[in-house]
C-alpha cells in the first residue's frame, strides 16, 4: 500500500471511528440528552477562571487534564519546534507546522480523553506510514484542506469539542538555536536537547517571526498564566523566545506561574538545580515569575535509582535556592504532586496541580 492509498484509508478510518464514538463529530449531537446535573457541571465550567498555560509536549497536556474539571476557559499556547518523530516527519516531507504536541494538548482537553486518546495515538507500524500516529496526520489532513495550519487547529478544536482551545504559539516555520559556552553553534532542537547543559545563550530563527494573534488575546483576557510543566529548552522556553509575546507576557498584571520539572532530563538539563531553571526562565521572559510551584513529595528510592541510571536527578529544594529564590521575589508553593504512570514513568499528579492553581486564582480575585 503506497503512501496516498494508506493515508486515504486512515482518514477515512478516523472519521468512522469519530462517529462509532460519539465524540461530537454529528450535527445537533452537542447538548442531547443533558441531565440538569450535566448541565450544572458545564455551567460551573463555563464560569471558571481564564488560564493561558504555555507549554508543550507531556508536561503541558498533564497540567490540562487536570485543569479541564475546573474550568473551560483554558487556552494552551503551544511550542512548534518539534522536530523528532513523526511531527518532525511531517515538518520536513509536507511542510506542516509539527503537530504532535498540538494533537497532545487536544486530547488532554477533551471530554472523553480516553477514547479519543486511543484514537488519535494510534500509531502505525508498517509501510511508509510506519510511526505516523493518527491524530497526527488528521492535523496534516486538515491543514492541506483549509490550506493554513492555524484554521486546520480552530477546525479541530471544534471538532472534538474540547473544553478549552489549543493554539500555536506561531504558524511561521522557526528553528531553536543555541550557543554553547564553548562557542559552538548548534541548531534545531535536538541538537539543544542533547547540548542544553552546555548552553550560553538560545534563541529562535527567524528573530522576526509573529506570535499567534489568538494567543495574545488569550493573554490579555487571562486571569493567570502558567508556564510548563515541560522540557526547559524544548517546550517551555521556545514560546518565550518570540520577542512579541514574551513582551505580551510579561506586560500582563496578572499572576504567571512557572512549574518546574520533578527530575533533570539527561543532556538537556543534566545538573540544573531548580534555581537554575527559574533563571533560564526569567531570563526569556524578561521578568521573573510572580510564583514557582515545585515538588515536595519524596521520590521513591527505587525510582531515583533508574532515573540516575539515565542521567536524571530529583529537583530538590535546598536552603539556598529558597533564599535565592525569594531575594528574586518569587514566591515558592511546595506541594505534594508525584504521580507514577505505567509502573516507573514519573509525572506531575494533574489533580493536585489543578486544585493548587485553581486555589490560587481564588485567592487572587
Amino acid at each position: 500500500m503506497d503512501w496516498a492509498v494508506g493515508f486515504a484509508v486512515g482518514m477515512f478510518t478516523a472519521f468512522f471511528l469519530l462517529v462509532i464514538f460519539d465524540l461530537r463529530l454529528l450535527p445537533g449531537s452537542r447538548g442531547k440528552g443533558k441531565d440538569p446535573f450535566k448541565k450544572a457541571i458545564a455551567h460551573r465550567l463555563s464560569s471558571g477562571p481564564n488560564i493561558v498555560a504555555v507549554g508543550g509536549g507531556t508536561g503541558l497536556s498533564t497540567l490540562l487534564m487536570g485543569m479541564k474539571g475546573y474550568t473551560r476557559n483554558i487556552t494552551a499556547v503551544v511550542a512548534v519546534t518539534d522536530e523528532g518523530g513523526s511531527s518532525g516527519r511531517l515538518r520536513t516531507e509536507w511542510g506542516v507546522l509539527p503537530p504532535g504536541d498540538v494533537r497532545n494538548c487536544m486530547v488532554a482537553l477533551a471530554e472523553n480523553d480516553n477514547a479519543l486518546k486511543r484514537l488519535l495515538d494510534f500509531r502505525f507500524d508498517r509501510g511508509e506510514l510506519a510511526g505516523h500516529s493518527l491524530g497526527n496526520l488528521l492535523l496534516l489532513a486538515v491543514s492541506e484542506l483549509c490550506g493554513d495550519f492555524r484554521v486546520a487547529v480552530e477546525q479541530m478544536n471544534n471538532l472534538l469539542a474540547i473544553r478549552g482551545k489549543v493554539l500555536p504559539v506561531t504558524t511561521e516555520a522557526i528553528t531553536l538555536v543555541g550557543m554553547t559556552k564553548g562557542g559552538e553553534k548548534v541548531r534545531g532542537e535536538l541538537d539543544i536537547s542533547r547540548r542544553g547543559r552546555d548552553l550560553e545563550g538560545i534563541w529562535i530563527e527567524p528573530g522576526g517571526a509573529q506570535p499567534l494573534t489568538e494567543a495574545l488575546q488569550a493573554v490579555e483576557e487571562a486571569d493567570l498564566i502558567v508556564l510548563g510543566p515541560g522540557s526547559l529548552f524544548t517546550s517551555v522556553m521556545p514560546n518565550l523566545l518570540l520577542p512579541e509575546f514574551a513582551e505580551k507576557l510579561r506586560s500582563s498584571p496578572v499572576p504567571k506561574a512557572y512549574i518546574c520539572n520533578l527530575m533533570t532530563q539527561p543532556e538537556e538539563t543534566e545538573g540544573m538545580d531548580i534555581l537554575t531553571h527559574l533563571t533560564w526562565v526569567s531570563a526569556a521572559l524578561g521578568a521573573v515569575p510572580d510564583y514557582i510551584v515545585v515538588n515536595s513529595e519524596p521520590i521513591p528510592e527505587e525510582l531515583v535509582t533508574i532515573y540516575r541510571e539515565q542521567g536524571a536527578q530529583p529537583l530538590y529544594l535546598d536552603r539556598h535556592q529558597r533564599k535565592r529564590i525569594k531575594d528574586l521575589g518569587c514566591t515558592i508553593l511546595e506541594l505534594p504532586m508525584l504521580h507514577v504512570a505505567d509502573t516507573n514513568l514519573l509525572r506531575h499528579n494533574p489533580f493536585k496541580l489543578a486544585e493548587m492553581l485553581f486555589r490560587l486564582c481564588r485567592t487572587l480575585e
